[in-house]
């Protein structure tokens, strides 16, 4: 996304702007046709790198510039990200799961920035495993998987009830909780499909490797992973007096788990994001143009 805060180059065109009678901002139509919006001003949208995140804050992302805000995209750690919005160093985050995943994030910030309320509902963590492993609890598991999980980033909410089963379960006493990424984790559980290989990972749906492996969550009968959650979307305080076009299409801002599925998935087959985000709000006007048209 384009960040605009060039000073210099503002300041220069300040001038030019006022003789022409208006603040523009050039666009292209799906046609390719020049087009020309009011510039609104920036927004500035946090998010953490789950492929989850990558695609509801490219496409949120897209919808703002398209309506003509400069639109920064700032990735960052899950409890740095919920600090920025509370703090009003970003703008807002359509990136909360709630009540379980982020309710520690929550807790501690969620009376310092505005709830705007789910943006998908449906979603799910959880220890996910491959369909041709025996296993279907958690509380069933042995030394599977060499009695490792593979996990994601420190840090993420995932990871926390993770570490919490690992004492929950009298079974996982001497299993290992293994730190990486949401790219590396999918990458390792890939290879060991592609081997038939047993592989523990944490999971979370909306994502890609549903549709493209075939895996199953493993049962949970302590509830350390909470049931259904939803997606929700925070503003800052004093966004909807700061940038009322901005906060109305946040706060209409819901599409479901399949409509994820499919930016993920053109993401994961090696599309950019932003590109991947630009063909999906093309290819659905009708539902976008229900968020620029939602009254607050």
């Amino acid at each position: 996304m384009k960040n605009m805060k060039r000073f210099a180059a503002l300041f220069g065109a300040a001038a030019l702007l006022a003789a022409c009678g208006g603040n523009e901002k050039s666009t292209s139509d799906s046609n390719g046709n020049d087009t020309a919006t009011e510039n609104l001003g920036e927004i500035n949208l946090a998010y953490v790198e789950w492929d989850t995140e990558v695609a509801s804050t490219h496409v949120v992302g897209e919808v703002l510039e398209s309506i003509g805000y400069d639109v920064k995209l700032t990735p960052l750690d899950n409890a740095i990200m919920w600090e920025a919005v509370s703090k009003g160093e970003a703008d807002a985050m359509v990136s909360a799961w709630l009540p379980a995943t982020h309710g520690a994030q929550f807790e501690k910030y969620g009376n310092k920035m505005v709830d705007l309320g789910a943006n998908l509902e449906g979603a799910k963590i959880g220890l996910v495993v491959p369909t041709y492993m025996k296993v279907n609890s958690i509380a069933d598991l042995k030394d599977e998987a060499g009695a490792t999980i593979t996990g994601i980033e420190p840090g993420a909410g995932i990871m926390a009830a993770t570490e919490k089963a690992l004492t929950t379960y009298p079974n996982l006493a001497d299993w290992d909780l293994l730190p990486s990424s949401s790219g590396a984790m999918t990458v390792a559980l890939g290879q060991a499909i592609k081997n038939e290989e047993p592989i523990v990972v944490t999971g979370w749906s909306p994502h890609w490797m549903f549709a493209s492996y075939d895996l199953k969550y493993l049962e949970d009968p302590e509830g350390v992973y909470g049931g259904e959650e939803a997606i929700h979307t925070f503003a800052r305080e004093g966004l909807e007096s700061d940038a009322p076009e901005a906060f109305k299409v946040l706060d209409a801002f819901h599409w479901t788990p399949e409509q994820m599925e499919e930016v993920m998935l053109e993401i994961n087959e090696g599309t950019d994001p932003e590109e991947a985000a630009k063909k999906w709000v093309e290819a659905n006007q009708t539902t976008v143009q229900q968020w620029i048209d939602a009254k607050k």
